[in-house]
This record gives C-alpha cells, structure tokens and sequence, in this order.
C-alpha cells in the first residue's frame, strides 16, 4: 500500500457488529447503513474497511522477533479495534514480499515475524485471522503483494531455495528487488503462491495494493529488456507492452480466482490517479503521477472489463489539493464504476491526519468525516477503507473518532 511520501514502505462469510447508538443522518435519501451493491444488486452494509500492513512492522506485528503469543495478542487487539470502531473488515497482508504468513510451501516464512526470513514463527499468523475475524463479525481480505521481493537487492540474503533466485527472475531497482512482470512463469508463479492461500483458509477475498511495476525512482532505468526482446514484439511501445503485462497479471489471476473458489472476490486498491485529464480527455482533472502511465496498469480497464469485484482505489488527497483534490477523484471514480457490477470503496489516508501537519486540512478533525459525507453523495460509492490500522487505533489527530460519530453511529446489517 502506498502513500505519496510512504512509497518506500509501502475474498464467504462475515456479518458486521452492529451499534446500539443512532447516529446523525447525511444529506441524501439513502440510508448508510443499507448500500446496493453494484456486483449483485444486493442490499448489503456498507463497507468500512482498514488496511494492517505488516511489511517492514509498519502496523503488525509492532516489530520482528516477538514471541508467538505476543504477536496473535498484538493481531487479536487490532481486530477488536477494527470492532470498537465499526468497522466491518480488515484487509490484513499476508504476503508483503515474496514471502508468506501462513506456512506456504511455495515461498518462505516473512522475515517481518521472526526476523529472519525462512523461520516458522510457531503459529499460523493467517489461519488464526481468518477465524477470529469471524468470530468477530468482520470479513478477512487476505492482502498480497505481487511481484516485490526484497527491501534491499542482494539475492544472497533470501534464503537458499527461495523462488527469486531463479536465473532471471528479478530485476534490481532502487535499492529493491522485484519480480519481472514480463516473465510468464514469473506470472504464472506469483498466482500460484497466493492461490496457495486461496486453497486452504475460508478468505472472503483477495486483495492487491498499488504495487504492480515499482514507482518511478528519479535517474534509473528498470531493466527489463531481455524480456521485452523476448516477449514485446507486436507491442506500440515498451510502455503499451508493460501495462498488457499487468492486465494479462490481473485477468488470469481472476480467471483462475473464480474456477478455483467463486464465492472470494477479489479487489484492488490502485494508486488514486488513473490518468490525468492533460494525457486523456477521459481523465480526471488531476496533475500528478499516474498509474497508467507511471506505474503501467491501465485501473480503469480492469472495472471495464470485469477482472476485479471491487476497486478502492488510494484517493489520499484533501479536500482542496492543489493537484489531486478528492471532490474531483471520487466523481472520477463513481462514473468509471457506474454500470459496470464493480463495487467501488474509497480508500482513505488516515495516517496523514496529524495536528502537527503541515497541511492545515490534515489537522482538521473533521477532514476525513467530511470525505465520507461527500462521497455518500454518490450512490456508486459503497464505502471506505481506512490506512492504517495503527492510526485506526491511535488516531492522533481524533479523525477516525470523529469519522465514527458523525457516521458510524448506527447499527448495520450484516454484510
């Protein structure tokens, strides 16, 4: 998951606790707490979701070495959160490089539980979440990274047998390595190591962060050119060639998703911007990077085609940015989905808000209440999802508080 200044860094059954206090009504005539789904038609809940980013301790566990008991109580304690805040899911990641929190037997244990990659950390950190998040009425959005590898680029500080040391396999850029998207069997092998989870814990989806090519590191060149000679003839452009890597990533993985368990869905939750509106009429009046042309995946095309059951994309703007205000991302984003049976959540950037931000909106309170009365405005949006669970929790500025009494208030049907 990635915020603008965190680049580096950074699906069937659940009901949803329901709250004995009213709450206030929002302009409209919808009721918040019953949304139609654009997948189905449905009357469901309204989503309200929070990302837990283990990758490099950013949310859980706090850090690498904990015992056992200390990380599920840490897990545990961030799930009632989720449940104190009224929230009904949690998007947990399980595989934040190349490596897995369950005991895959295709990629090694994360180094980010025991602090050294490879090690069983005497307990299956995924399993336990599926159940308890169950037991507490959220959903379980198992949350995968596909093609990073490692926070650093030596190939001898992965374990021995890890699939990365294939011949070809990675490409070094800034400072990182990642799996070639050009590659098919990188393809190919990436899907195979989180269907693995997909196969042995009851998950209500599978859920893709921003991370598809690397973002762009200023002065160096991601070099992928034996597998575009390889693989890029027919191709308008390198970039043209990129994003169908992508697209081929995110159908086939969708394909093989609905063969193997149909009732998981599957989500994405790309970089806010698609394209800005000087690059594409049909994009939004933005002015700053994009995933289309920056990160190569064509977002818009995965809702237009069906490839994905719902999208949340990273709309971490203010209200009144200069470059990406969130009143012209979350129209942008209702009308791309309209029609199309997407489900559309706003992904929200709680750990921006801060009464120390430079940026006076961030310091307001009521900036992120205000983002989720605008968007209720559009009947497309059928919620929001909070990064991250360690702000969910502390909430340094009262914003996610203030988010729960102006709108969380009333009690919700199970999803």
């Amino acid at each position: 998951m990635a915020y603008i200044g965190r680049r580096a860094l950074l699906a069937g059954a659940a009901g949803v606790v329901a709250a004995a206090t009213g709450g206030p009504a929002f302009a409209g005539t919808r009721d918040p707490g019953r949304r139609r789904s654009g997948s189905g038609g449905a009357l469901t809940a309204e989503f309200r979701g929070m990302w837990i980013a283990s990758v490099a301790n950013v949310d859980w566990p706090s850090r690498s070495g904990l015992s056992a008991a200390a990380q599920r109580a840490e897990l545990l304690g961030l799930l009632d959160t989720a449940v104190r805040r009224r929230l009904n899911a949690v998007i947990l990641q399980v595989r934040p490089a190349a490596d897995a929190l369950w005991p895959s037997p295709l990629e090694p244990w994360s180094q980010w539980l025991t602090g050294q990659q490879g090690v069983d950390p005497g307990w299956d950190p995924l399993g336990t979440a599926v159940t308890e998040a169950h037991a507490r009425g959220l959903e379980l959005h198992a949350w995968f990274n596909p093609y990073r590898v490692a926070n650093h680029a030596d190939l001898g500080r992965l374990v021995s047998w890890h699939p990365a040391r294939r011949s070809g396999w990675t490409v070094e850029y800034g400072g990182r390595l990642y799996y070639n998207p050009g590659l098919p069997e990188v393809r190919r092998f990436v899907q195979d190591a989180m269907l693995d989870a997909v196969t042995r814990y009851r998950l209500d989806a599978v859920h893709w962060d921003d991370y598809f090519y690397p973002y762009p590191v200023e002065g160096e060149y991601f070099d992928d050119d034996e597998a575009f000679d390889a693989y890029g003839g027919g191709f308008s452009s390198r970039a043209a060639w990129r994003r169908n890597n992508t697209d081929t990533l995110v159908r086939e993985m969708s394909a093989r998703l609905r063969a193997l368990r149909p009732a998981v869905r599957f989500g994405i939750s790309p970089f806010g911007i698609w394209r800005n509106s000087d690059r594409d009429p049909a994009g939004s009046a933005t002015r700053g990077l994009a995933a289309y042309d920056d990160l190569y995946a064509d977002t818009r095309r995965w809702v237009r085609e069906g490839w994905i059951d719902y999208i949340a994309p990273q709309a971490y703007w203010h209200i009144g940015h200069p470059t990406a205000d969130y009143t012209a991302l979350v129209p942008w984003w209702a009308r791309t989905v309209a029609g199309t049976g997407v489900d559309l959540y706003v992904g929200e950037g709680l750990y921006r808000c801060d009464r120390n931000s430079d940026t006076p909106a961030w310091r307001d309170p009521a900036e992120l209440s205000k983002h989720v009365r605008f968007a209720r405005g559009y009947p497309e949006v059928l919620g929001h999802v909070y990064f991250a669970a360690t702000q969910v929790a502390a909430d340094p500025n009262g914003a996610m508080a203030r988010v729960v009494a102006d709108h969380y208030g009333s009690a919700v049907p199970p999803r």
